[in-house]
């Protein structure tokens, strides 16, 4: 049923001509290019064909302003699996919104949406702090509407997954 191939269709059907920006498959690690001589299009490449990996990378493009999107990555740092504590609490604090918005696409497309700490070998911090700040993230969206590139992807979402186009708090279980 959630096939990456989709995402890759919907969102370049959404922003390809109005943004110049493309979701592709094939890294094994996510990266954002921006257009340049050799690259025709920003470029969004997800990890390994998953469809979370997709959303959470869309995720990243939707939330970014015009200046992130003329970046690298968008500007920001990653330090891979295996950070410290203040690292992966740094880490968490970047990755609220972008989570919650993965979040509220996962809703849109029907699939099971799991927060990531993203340090399988280094050393936890507060999971459970972060699950909260990411789920009031939610609460935000659902009160405050998405971004304007947002609500587009997610009605996108809903119209082919079938969903409904209301964005409401009670499709968020923390559980």
């Amino acid at each position: 049923m959630h096939q990456y191939q989709d995402l890759i269709k919907l969102f370049n059907h959404c922003f390809l001509e109005t943004y110049n920006t493309q979701l592709a498959s094939g890294k094994d690690e996510p990266l954002y290019l921006p257009a340049d001589e050799t690259l025709p299009h920003n470029t969004i490449f997800f990890a390994h064909d998953y469809f979370a990996s997709a959303l959470h990378e869309c995720a990243h493009w939707l939330l970014a302003g015009e200046k992130r999107r003329k970046q690298v990555d968008f500007g920001y740092w990653y330090e891979p699996d295996g950070r410290s504590v203040e690292q992966q609490e740094l880490f968490q604090s970047v990755e609220v919104k972008p989570q919650a918005m993965e979040w509220v696409l996962s809703v849109a497309a029907k699939f099971r949406f799991r927060i990531s700490v993203d340090n399988l070998n280094g050393l936890q911090s507060n999971s459970e702090a972060f699950k909260q700040a990411v789920y009031q993230q939610i609460k935000i969206y659902c009160e405050q509407g998405l971004p304007e590139r947002a609500e587009r992807f997610r009605r996108a979402l809903c119209q082919f997954y079938n969903t409904s186009l209301k964005l409401q708090f009670e499709s968020f279980d923390l559980e």
